[in-house]
């Protein structure tokens, strides 16, 4: 942590220069031709020593946990011709998450990837072309963000997306429930648990995705591709193994305020294992259940939705959940076949601190008998598997946070997580993991 903080002092010092980074069009019109941002993200989370009857190599240590993580990520984007942006988004990261970023399902923190390193590291997560095609209507106003530069568009549009970037950059989004570094830290409620969204171990991969925006309905289909072998850093060179998403958004209004629903569903085509499979080879060979030995080609669905509605000027609330096929292994995300999310957050106005923001959510996770039984014959998936599970439960979790604006471009959260059968393992918890955020953006 020392090598970090004197780096996240200098991204302070860029923060507060920082609305000079940016550019309006030659003409002088709205169009921003270019524009920098950044963000700089500091996660502390830890957990006492909890009751546990055994564990395994994937499972979340019952002793006591401090873990970090840190990154930095500068967003530089640019307008190569009308309707077009050009993004590229260098990152540092450093740190791990809890146990390594296992023994959960619904793992505690968004910030903490699969792949931990305890000295910094660059990667590049993003790069890709946006191209808006507006098609009429009444005209917007486009407000400049991360991966945005201001300027106007039209009600009716088609967006079109080509490059490395991540999925749930544009499907199964949620203003209340989505970005770690901003609201919830839970992976199950900043996304559906079920959406096993095409991903390297960091989050990203190539492909493209189309949006139709027609009146109150918007239109997402994307393909993308699958990492070489389950859960792992590396995307499938060959473009072989491929992931099709589909969504269907309606926005709407009630009782004046807005809100949306969203429907997505998703179909993996890659090398993947049948739980059956595995276990029946477990006891022929009298070894644990691997699930990497009955790999072969499969197609996995799952349909999910997301639905967010504002209540009041400060106060929102979201319910999220979905299914997928229990019978074969999860290929990138997390080991849950049904999942069903809910919260509400709400705006500091009515305590003089309209830029603070509290949350309280919880989520049930669960997976079907086969994949218990997989557990149970010793097989591990991409975060869980305790040697064993004679005593298998739904995983339930609940969470609050406190985020107060410390300045305009620094914040800090305050976030606690009560997580009840970690690993769907009724022998083991119930854990509480405590969070401290430190977050900065221009």
């Amino acid at each position: 942590m020392r090598r970090l903080f004197p780096g996240f002092a200098g991204f302070l010092a860029l923060a507060f220069a920082a609305p000079a980074l940016a550019a309006v069009g030659d003409d002088g019109s709205e169009q921003q031709s270019w524009a920098i941002h950044g963000q700089a993200t500091f996660v502390l989370q830890a957990h006492p020593a909890f009751h546990s009857a055994f564990e395994g190599p994937n499972s979340l240590d019952r002793r006591r946990e401090v873990k970090e993580t840190f990154d930095a990520t500068v967003y530089a984007g640019f307008r190569p011709w009308g309707g077009a942006e050009i993004w590229v988004d260098p990152e540092i990261d450093q740190g791990f998450g809890l146990s390594n970023t296992l023994g959960v399902a619904g793992f505690p923190s968004g910030e903490a990837y699969k792949i931990g390193k305890a000295e910094p590291y660059a990667k590049l997560p993003r790069w890709f072309l946006r191209q808006t095609i507006n098609l009429g209507g009444d005209s917007e106003k486009v407000e400049p963000d991360l991966l945005q530069l201001g300027g106007r568009q039209s009600a009716s549009r088609l967006v079109l997306t080509l490059g490395k970037f991540s999925v749930v950059d544009v499907f199964d989004t949620n203003d209340q429930a989505h970005d770690p570094r901003s609201d919830f830290m839970n992976w199950t409620i900043i996304d559906a648990g079920t959406f096993d969204y095409a991903a390297n171990a960091w989050g990203y991969t190539y492909g493209s995705a189309a949006e139709l925006y027609a009146g109150p309905w918007v239109f997402r289909a994307g393909a993308f591709d699958l990492s070489d072998v389950p859960n792992s850093e590396r995307l499938d060179p060959t473009f072989s193994q491929l992931e099709f998403d589909g969504e269907v958004e309606h926005r709407h209004s009630i009782g004046g305020q807005p809100g949306e629903l969203k429907l997505t569903v998703y179909l993996n085509h890659g090398r993947m294992g049948r739980f059956e499979d595995a276990i029946r080879l477990s006891a022929l060979s009298g070894q644990r259940a691997d699930i990497a030995a009955v790999r072969q080609m499969r197609n996995r669905a799952g349909i999910s939705f997301n639905f967010e509605q504002q209540l009041t000027k400060s106060v929102a609330m979201f319910i999220k959940g979905g299914i997928t096929d229990g019978s074969i292994e999860p290929y990138e995300f997390s080991d849950v076949d049904r999942s069903i999310a809910a919260g509400a957050t709400a705006k500091g106005t009515g305590w003089g601190r309209s830029d603070d923001t509290v949350g309280l959510a919880g989520v049930a996770n669960a997976i079907v008998k086969v994949h218990q039984r997989f557990l149970n014959a010793g097989g591990l998936g991409i975060l869980v598997g305790d040697g064993k599970l004679p005593h298998p439960g739904d995983e339930y979790i609940a969470e609050a946070y406190y985020d107060a604006a410390l300045a305009k471009p620094v914040h800090l959260s305050l976030d606690a997580q009560v997580i009840a059968n970690p690993a769907y393992n009724r022998d083991r918890g119930p854990v509480a993991v405590g969070g401290l955020r430190i977050h900065a953006q221009f």
